[in-house]
């Protein structure tokens, strides 16, 4: 049967599937074309169709390898097709169907793979590596598929910022090898409201700490790029954050994120049964129309708790208008620039690739896979609709 008709027997089939199955046979139309992507790709390699003779051949088809995927709409049975090289050396022949993918698993892959490579993996790592690369790992691979991604994430995190009226700044933490030793790396975020209301990550790094240099590392690489227009940062209060802000943007105002403040104040509760009181109280400071509304609320707050709860009081004086910044900007925006709520999507991210890997063999790789899934969340949220209307600025 000419090539032609074989490709087209195979998309009737798929449409065939669909038509009368619907979701229930998706996985196999997948499978389907990608068993058929794969052949054609192999063709476009060894340069000659199958059986067909051409001087230019590069190798030959060498039958097929059986690999099961697990994939978001099942299980694939894959027929993954061999090649015997013409000539020893050079690279070898693997689907472009199979290294493609989302970036964040990508980045996983890579950074157990690293693992492997690098004489630190467990039983349980080389189980995890077989599952999700479905080959043995060599280094050759590991550098290869490693280069492709640092180049795409790399132009990714250099690309101009420009204006941007809020930024949302966060930090994690990870376990990664440095010099033979378990150190805890901390991954900066940042995220910003863009002018036209839209969501964006316009910064992540890999450190050491939280320590003031890093962060003002951080926020200056941000304004190389062309950070400007910022009205207004919201973090928690970490002391390098505060310290790193007030020397890249001093004047900008800064919002305390008034959900670490609300756990911060617990610590200052003394009786278990005031801890609702204190909670609501709080809420009722941070949902006040107006400062003027707000410090009112405040005196009766802390006059309240000034016998029963003195040390909740003083903390109460000393730390809340550190959370009132937000009172400053349109009502409309302030229950999504009152808090570092805003990232936790791609904290949660992060955290579900981070449990697989368990360990980065290097702070490289860390730094790669928080790239990467930064990458799958910002476009998203780019595409989508607006997360602030900002007209009302």
């Amino acid at each position: 049967m000419p090539h032609h008709e074989a490709d087209a027997n195979k998309i009737s089939l798929v449409l065939e599937l669909l038509t009368e199955h619907g979701f229930d046979r998706l996985a196999e139309a997948i499978q389907i074309l990608l068993n058929e992507a794969m052949l054609i790709e192999r063709s476009d390699y060894l340069n000659a169709a199958p059986y067909e003779r051409a001087e230019s051949r590069r190798g030959y088809a060498n039958g097929f390898k059986p690999k099961r995927v697990a994939s978001r709409v099942g299980e694939l049975e894959l027929r993954i097709p061999q090649v015997r090289e013409a000539a020893e050396g050079g690279e070898r022949f693997y689907p472009n169907a199979l290294e493609r993918g989302e970036r964040g698993e990508r980045a996983l892959k890579l950074a157990i793979a690293e693992m492997y490579i690098n004489g630190v993996s467990t039983r349980r790592v080389q189980r995890v590596t077989e599952e999700l690369c479905g080959l043995k790992i060599t280094s050759s691979q590991v550098s290869r598929a490693t280069q492709l991604l640092d180049e795409e994430i790399s132009s990714w995190r250099s690309r101009p910022i420009g204006a941007c009226p809020y930024l949302v700044l966060d930090a994690r933490y990870e376990k990664v090898r440095i010099g033979g030793s378990v150190v805890t790396a901390a991954v900066l975020v940042a995220m910003a409201v863009r002018e036209d209301g839209k969501r964006s990550i316009v910064g992540v790094s890999v450190a050491t700490s939280e320590a003031e240099v890093h962060w003002r590392e951080f926020l200056q690489s941000l304004v190389l790029r062309g950070l400007h227009g910022v009205r207004l940062f919201t973090s928690d209060d970490h002391p390098g954050i505060k310290a790193a802000l007030a020397s890249v943007f001093p004047g900008v105002a800064w919002q305390r994120c008034q959900c670490h403040m609300q756990r911060n104040a617990q610590s200052y509760v003394s009786k278990i049964v005031m801890k609702k009181d204190v909670a609501e109280d709080l809420r009722s400071i941070f949902n006040a129309p107006t400062m003027a509304d707000a410090e009112q609320i405040i005196k009766t707050v802390v006059v309240k708790y000034q016998d029963s709860e003195p040390r909740v009081a003083a903390w109460i004086e000393e730390n809340i208008y550190e959370g009132l910044a937000v009172l400053q900007f349109p009502a409309s925006h302030r229950r999504r620039l009152r808090t570092s709520n805003a990232v936790e999507r791609l904290n949660k991210e992060i955290k579900r690739r981070t449990r697989v890997a368990g360990l980065f063999p290097n702070e490289a790789a860390l730094l790669r896979l928080v790239t990467a899934l930064a990458m799958e969340v910002s476009e998203d949220w780019e595409a989508g609709r607006q997360y602030l209307t900002m007209e009302q600025a």
